[in-house]
């Protein structure tokens, strides 16, 4: 074979790698747009892209995954207490053992924490820096507490508590956790609700219609910009400005 034979071999073999180089690239690319595609489309049968935090989202997204319906899905409630304040909900889960009420947590580092103290700390740079957050046990709680109060059904129904922490962090201490509650990261999160769903019996729901008008009413209502700004202005005055509620 003479020399600018094999030259021209040479040039038609980089031309059709480059081809089709460039045409697994478009199809890769095809494929990520298609599947953040999908993705955005369940999420939306939910929520909005833009409401709450991406962890909250991340979660729905799960959720959806493994087989839950976007009814039953109910994300960012605002409940209105008595004083006049409100209380946000990130998540929750009507199941047919009774409500999966979730908080959302996004942290980096060691968590350390018992269910009886009032804040956890996050250990940070090997020890040298440590941060207080409100317990997020407790804080779930209050969540379900004020639910209980917004119908004779909800006083009875069977509400788990799960703390799902995102973000590369370690749970090294977490203890004293109540029954029926439950702290997770995100990794394990369908687990959790599994063994919720595996290990309790049916919930005897009385009026399903209700449970579904108090939820999605609670939704409409984070939908409103001054739930959204009474619940800032209701934490920054309950815990001060240093402090980082979410």
């Amino acid at each position: 074979m003479g020399f600018g034979l094999l030259i021209f071999f040479c040039i038609i073999t980089i031309t059709v790698a480059l081809l089709q180089s460039r045409a697994n690239q478009r199809n890769r690319k095809w494929e990520w747009e298609e599947h953040t595609k999908h993705n955005r489309q369940l999420i939306e049968s939910v929520t909005q892209l833009d409401r709450g935090t991406w962890s909250e989202r991340d979660l729905i997204l799960e959720l959806l995954r493994a087989g839950f319906k976007p009814s039953a899905l109910f994300h960012d409630l605002y409940i209105k207490k008595h004083n006049g304040q409100n209380t946000q909900i990130d998540l929750v889960l009507a199941t047919n053992v009774g409500l999966i009420v979730f908080e959302v947590k996004d942290y980096t580092d060691w968590i350390f924490g018992k269910g009886s103290q009032n804040q956890w700390t996050q250990v940070l740079a090997y020890g040298r820096e440590k941060y207080r957050f409100y317990n997020p046990v407790r804080q779930n709680a209050g969540h379900i507490k004020e639910l209980r109060k917004l119908s004779k059904q909800f006083e009875k129904l069977p509400m788990f508590s799960v703390i799902v922490f995102y973000g590369n962090c370690n749970l090294r201490d977490i203890s004293f956790i109540p029954n029926g509650t439950y702290v997770t990261t995100a990794h394990r999160v369908l687990d959790v609700v599994n063994t919720i769903i595996d290990g309790n019996p049916p919930a005897n729901y009385t009026d399903k219609h209700e449970v579904i008008r108090i939820l999605a009413g609670a939704v409409q209502n984070g939908a409103e910009w001054e739930s959204r700004k009474h619940h800032a202005e209701s934490v920054k005055d309950m815990l001060g400005k240093d402090r980082v509620f979410d």
